[in-house]
């Protein structure tokens, strides 16, 4: 299930970085759905709409950063981090600092139900993955996006409107985090408001591990997805070593570090 997710967020951040930008808010805005589901579902209104309009409001942020981001010509690190921090407030207003229990017969299905050799959520990263990449290789939109991140002047000069294609990836990662937030709603039965720092480390790790570029232009889906699961990997294989939780986020932002460096040497 935690790979899933990530192999999910990785897909997101992965269309943003596509455009040389940068997702900061992706586990505030995960956190944000989560609690939206949450508050939805015990004031009745049922789980399939919580989840929709828990999947809404994750794209409305990405959305407005992307809006932001182009339309005021600030630095994505800038915005992402500001929507980080107001969301991260948001959510602690809606929530009042405390959890919200989800009792659903359809969340507890994805999280422990499966379809052959796989559980529910695997599918869910797998059907992720295939939609994306067809988006990426298979569509105009995929060839914008690619050209936007790796010459935007020369793009916008072929007529390519490069800020409605930030726009669209922004957007696209809040989806992504929408997604996310209903599988992690699954996995532990409640909405939580309180932000999984290491999703937004492990979703940056999967994709530099995945061999996309992170000055844009070059990107893959597969690889980042493969890449998502190398920080699971290596959290599990930490704690089968007994080895301290302290250490664990030490050893992926080392990964993601070297990682950079030999992509940045390689350019």
């Amino acid at each position: 299930m935690a790979a899933a997710i990530l192999v999910v967020l990785s897909i997101g951040q992965t269309f943003v970085i596509a455009t040389s930008g940068i997702d900061l808010s992706l586990a505030a805005a995960v956190m944000l759905g989560a609690i939206i589901l949450g508050l939805v579902n015990a004031a009745g209104y049922g789980i399939f709409v919580a989840c929709v309009l828990a999947v809404l409001a994750t794209s409305a942020v990405g959305f407005l950063n992307g809006l932001i981001i182009t339309a005021g010509k600030i630095p994505d690190f800038v915005v992402t981090l500001g929507t980080l921090s107001g969301i991260t407030g948001l959510g602690l207003i809606l929530s009042g600092g405390e959890p919200t229990m989800v009792g659903s017969t359809f969340l507890l299905r994805l999280a422990s139900g499966s379809l052959g050799p796989f559980g529910y959520p695997v599918w869910v990263a797998i059907a992720a993955v295939i939609v994306a990449h067809i988006a990426l290789y298979h569509t105009r939109f995929g060839v914008h996006l690619l050209a936007t991140g790796g010459q935007t002047e020369s793009a916008g000069a072929l007529g390519i409107r490069t800020n409605r294609v930030k726009i669209a990836a922004y957007t696209i990662s809040g989806f992504c985090a929408g997604i996310a937030a209903i599988l992690l709603v699954a996995r532990i039965g409640s909405a939580e408001p309180q932000i999984n720092t290491s999703l937004l480390l492990n979703s940056v790790a999967a994709v530099v591990l995945g061999g996309v570029s992170l000055f844009g232009g070059r990107a893959s889906i597969l690889g980042p997805a493969i890449g998502a699961l190398m920080p699971t990997a290596l959290v599990n294989g930490l704690t089968l070593l007994n080895v301290s939780a302290f250490y664990q986020p030490l050893a992926v932002g080392a990964i993601v570090v070297l990682a950079a460096l030999i992509m940045r040497y390689q350019k």
